[in-house]
């Protein structure tokens, strides 16, 4: 049962962003920290010894963490590339038609992005920028409760359309079996990724930063994982780029009075099923339509197989909120920056120059944020924890660099040295305004 909040309510407890550092730990975790580190560590204070141990000792620290803390410590991280085929082969057809209709939309939205160099004389001389991809990049892909080949798709193939020329997928092995998940290795042999580790958690991040004696340093790293893999992506940046620092999943719905409910109650329900810590929050105006959607929701979750997570998440950050209005509802969403915004409206083009914070919009009914996980084309990793307010959703972008050129002649040089030599004075620099003087 999803509970129910006025908008006053909403904004002090459903809609208030916690930081990182001051989230709750469950203490199952705090035992689980306390059992494998002997001593009671916060936890970016143990991701703090394994990455650490890793920078130090390589592959040998690599082994000490997965067999502690995922119970798996084999001598040789790295699939192989038989393995890698095998599972692509071993795909049933109708879910090789998906992955590949997939792969296709998503390669085709990308390559629309328009992404390249410029020069102009405008100004005198030649400016411009060159853009190059980055050159190694790492994908960390979860496997935990629910291994995801979709995020391989939807991190790999913007990768591959901006050129980046070594691609290297670390994803946790299965505690049953002590493999790699057959679907992310066939997602990845569809692909052509043929450098895959088992390796997950903060240990996969440090791997991935520092190098090991098997694994080579990557320049920046993607991917959403656990607490673990999030601290630890936050503590070697610098050393490495990262993309973000993911959050649990969220998506907001705005729904007017003619929003179907069981439709409404199914994306619910499909985001809720993530993650305990996964928000699923509809907002609006109307009564009726919170009341018809509970009744779906309890009628639905009967048919759940994840049912305990579906029910942690309406516990923990999930909700409805009745608004005054649909102007309200969106002013909230705002305010909120959810990743996922969907506009359950009748006319949900008339609200999409009010939205103003958000990963991705989905606008009506039948644009769902489900199709967005798997097949509509745009990256599923969206900016989560607020930070759609100044963030955006992985793309193309985000796997090249971009490298300033400066060629002045003689005649923009003398125009504009003296203003550099002025500003060089200014700040108390004088060999920087020698150093333009001298040429004048």
């Amino acid at each position: 049962m999803l509970k129910l909040y006025t908008p006053q309510d909403a904004l002090a407890s459903l809609l208030r962003r916690i930081p990182l550092d001051d989230m709750a730990i469950p203490a199952s975790l705090q035992e689980s920290i306390a059992r494998a580190f002997g001593a009671a560590l916060s936890p970016s204070e143990a991701v703090g010894v394994i990455l650490s141990e890793i920078r130090q000792n390589g592959d040998e620290a690599v082994r000490k963490w997965s067999a502690k803390l995922d119970g798996q410590g084999s001598e040789s991280f790295r699939v192989s590339e038989e393995r890698i085929k095998d599972a692509l082969a071993q795909l049933q057809p109708d879910d090789l038609t998906a992955f590949q209709l997939a792969a296709d939309r998503i390669r085709q939205f990308h390559r629309s992005q328009p992404v390249t160099s410029w020069i102009t004389q405008a100004m005198g001389g030649t400016l411009g920028q060159i853009v190059r991809p980055v050159r190694r990049v790492g994908i960390y892909v979860p496997a935990g409760s629910a291994p995801l080949p979709s995020s391989v798709l939807m991190t790999a193939i913007p990768a591959q359309v901006a050129g980046v020329a070594e691609i290297v997928l670390v994803t946790p092995p299965q505690r049953e079996s002590g493999s790699v998940s057959p679907a992310i290795l066939a997602a990845a042999a569809l692909l052509g990724i043929t450098e895959v580790y088992a390796i997950g958690g903060a240990q996969a991040i440090g791997a991935l930063a520092y190098g090991t004696g098997s694994i080579k340093p990557v320049d920046k790293i993607f991917g959403p994982g656990n607490l673990f893999v999030t601290l630890a992506k936050r503590q070697v940046y610098g050393v490495v780029g990262i993309d973000s620092l993911a959050g649990p999943t969220e998506t907001v719905i705005v729904a007017d009075e003619k929003a179907r409910p069981d439709w409404v109650a199914a994306d619910l329900l499909a985001q809720a099923e993530h993650d305990i810590l996964a928000a699923a929050i509809l907002l609006t105006p109307s009564a009726g339509l919170i009341e018809a959607v509970q009744v779906e929701i309890d009628e639905q979750l009967k048919k759940r197989s994840r049912a305990k997570i579906i029910q942690g998440s309406f516990e923990n950050r999930s909700g409805a909120v009745l608004t005054t209005s649909l102007e309200q509802a969106i002013e909230l969403a705002n305010l909120y920056a959810p990743e996922h915004l969907c506009l359950a409206v009748t006319d949900p083009w008339r609200w999409v120059d009010q939205v103003q914070a958000a990963g991705g919009v989905f606008l009506g009914e039948h644009s769902f944020e489900v199709l967005g996980d798997y097949v509509a084309g745009p990256s599923h990793v969206m900016p989560t924890s607020g930070s759609a307010r100044f963030a955006s959703p992985l793309n193309v972008l985000d796997f090249v660099h971009i490298i300033s050129l400066i060629a002045l002649d003689s005649a923009t040089t003398h125009h504009i040295a003296p203003a550099a030599a002025a500003l060089a004075r200014c700040e108390g620099l004088d060999a920087h305004a020698n150093a333009a003087e001298v040429r004048l």
